[in-house]
């Protein structure tokens, strides 16, 4: 049985989350962590990226000053490309293609597919400059963690993906989840705060501490 369940909301086009995953990968083996992964969408369409953002160059622009920012305090700052998203021929992605992905993974496989899908389309994003918000993008990515495409794709297109999305986005608003990333220990209520890793650790030994 797990030490402690954390529930990670994220969203693939955020670049803190792929800060934040890494280091919860690894702290998932040393402490035994039950890690259930929620997509938290923080644009699910072109036309809401506009509402949030204006135009596409200034979604850009905007988007990459954080991943300046971001990439500053990151354990892989070699990964987190903003000339190439810069120079991308395709405007800055919204979130919810690559969501779907990620829960046709979790349907086919479970939460570890889950995190690979998520893992592997981060860096689809900010390494590659790949448009993921491109179906097409998102078959070549399942047909490199070995799934078959066809299957894949069908699922994709299936209702169940998009109640599964549509469940995480309830059950954030449960949990009162409004920033991303959020990381949730289930058993103790309590909210890790966005940090490097050895500042996360230090709060999940507080956490096993208040269940012990």
């Amino acid at each position: 049985m797990a030490s402690l369940t954390i529930d990670f909301f994220h969203d693939v086009v955020c670049c803190w989350c792929f800060n934040i995953s890494s280091r919860m990968r690894d702290l998932a083996a040393e402490f035994d962590l039950d890690v259930r992964h929620r997509t938290f969408v923080l644009q699910a369409s072109r036309d809401e990226m506009a509402a949030r953002w204006g135009g596409p160059e200034q979604a850009r622009d905007t988007i990459l000053g954080h991943w300046s920012v971001c990439r500053q305090v990151s354990d892989r700052p070699d990964l987190v490309n903003i000339d190439a998203m810069r120079a991308a021929p395709f405007d800055y992605p919204h979130g919810m293609t690559a969501a779907l992905a990620c829960k046709v993974a979790e349907l086919a496989g479970g939460q570890s597919a889950h995190w690979d899908m998520f893992d592997r389309l981060q860096r689809a994003h900010l390494t590659e400059a790949r448009n993921i918000a491109d179906p097409e993008t998102i078959l070549q990515v399942a047909r490199d963690l070995g799934f078959e495409a066809a299957a894949f794709a069908e699922a994709f297109d299936q209702p169940a993906a998009a109640r599964a999305v549509e469940a995480d986005r309830h059950y954030a608003r449960t949990r009162q989840v409004r920033l991303i990333p959020a990381l949730i220990v289930r058993e103790t209520g309590t909210r890790l705060v966005n940090g490097p890793r050895e500042d996360l650790a230090a709060q999940l030994r507080a956490a096993l501490r208040i269940i012990a």
